[in-house]
């Protein structure tokens, strides 16, 4: 037996006795796998699973998915974060719908067509659903290879994710490549985590170069990080009796198709003054008045740091407002898919009671 097979026997011996019990794990249904692959990306498992659940549930085939509106599917994505994988999940369900008759194709090529469908999503689809030898190469297959083998090549180079892929290409065995493509990823989830790895209980330990050299803490290696931008969002929750005032987040920014009350953006933080400032130059009416901040949250994300405070306000009379502000009943709000940080104040900040009774937004 050479190394290499001694290698995928061991991982996939491991594998059968300990890997975890998760709902996508029991169906070979490639909707099922598609969507499990998708949602986990920058996504816990634990956290993916019951959302995962929630949108079988919602939309139990693609057909069910590309019929929805993309509302609706943002409304249930909303607090898994990186909302273009919803509305890309959304875009390739009715892509396989026209173009496929509702049929996930058995190609790697085809599954690469779909929006959102990278290597590495079509590989895990193609091996796990339909069989085929294709290795899937993620970030724990990164690092279990990396330290397997003892790479030091960055592996967000060019050539970084050349060689791995071509490694963990030559590591499939010659059937069922999708458990062993499950059984690599699981191992470096469970085993061969970034922090704290447990070398003790690894099924390849004695295959393993780098923990004979003590080199594992160092593995795999990464170039240069993305520099974080700071964005400080000061938000106006504008009311009027009942209603409130919302827009929708604009195409290539952040929470793309995400609902949010009225926004000054600025390079950095700005008072109440230079707030009401700003409003006044947008609707052209110099008599708003602002209440607070009442909330102030700071937000991380990937590559993004944003500030953001809250104030409150009663709609002027008389005041015509832009036009992509959209008055919506505080009642209603919960239909309107907004980011989990916007959400929480607003619902806080739609139970403050009003001057205006409840009179609605005049037409």
């Amino acid at each position: 037996m050479s190394a290499r097979s001694w290698f995928s026997e061991q991982l996939l011996s491991w594998y059968e006795e300990e890997h975890r019990d998760l709902p996508w794990r029991r169906t070979k249904d490639p909707y099922r796998i598609w969507l499990s692959e998708v949602m986990l990306q920058q996504t816990r498992v634990e956290q993916g699973v019951g959302y995962y659940e929630r949108f079988l549930d919602a939309f139990p085939t693609v057909h069910a998915l590309a019929a929805a509106s993309e509302r609706k599917v943002l409304r249930l994505w909303q607090g898994l974060g990186y909302y273009s994988r919803a509305r890309n999940l959304h875009a390739a369900a009715r892509q396989v719908v026209l173009e496929h008759g509702g049929r996930f194709p058995a190609d790697h090529t085809a599954l690469r067509a779909l929006p959102g469908v990278g290597d590495y999503t079509a590989a895990a689809v193609a091996s796990i659903a339909f069989g085929l030898h294709h290795a899937v190469v993620d970030g724990n297959v990164y690092r279990v290879l990396a330290r397997v083998f003892d790479i030091d090549t960055p592996i967000d180079s060019t050539e970084g994710r050349r060689r791995f892929r071509d490694l963990a290409s030559s590591l499939l065995p010659a059937t069922d490549a999708g458990t062993h493509n499950q059984a690599v990823m699981e191992l470096g989830a469970l085993i061969c985590t970034p922090r704290k790895p447990g070398c003790t209980n690894c099924p390849v330990a004695s295959w393993c170069l780098a923990l004979a050299q003590d080199r594992v803490a160092s593995l795999p290696v990464k170039q240069g990080r993305t520099r974080v931008r700071d964005r400080w969002f000061h938000y106006i929750w504008v009311q009027k009796g009942d209603f409130a005032y919302l827009q929708e987040r604009p195409a290539g920014d952040i929470w793309q198709g995400l609902w949010e009350p009225p926004l000054i953006e600025g390079r950095r933080k700005l008072g109440t003054r230079a707030v009401t400032s700003a409003l006044q130059e947008l609707t052209g009416e110099g008599s708003w008045r602002l209440i607070g901040p009442q909330h102030k949250v700071r937000h991380i994300l990937s590559h993004q740091h944003l500030h953001t405070r809250f104030w409150t306000a009663e709609l002027p009379e008389g005041v015509h407002v832009p036009a992509s502000w959209v008055a919506i009943p505080k009642r209603a709000l919960d239909r309107y898919p907004m980011p989990r940080l916007v959400e929480r104040s607003t619902y806080l900040l739609a139970r403050m009671p009003t001057k205006n009774g409840t009179s609605g937004p005049e037409a």
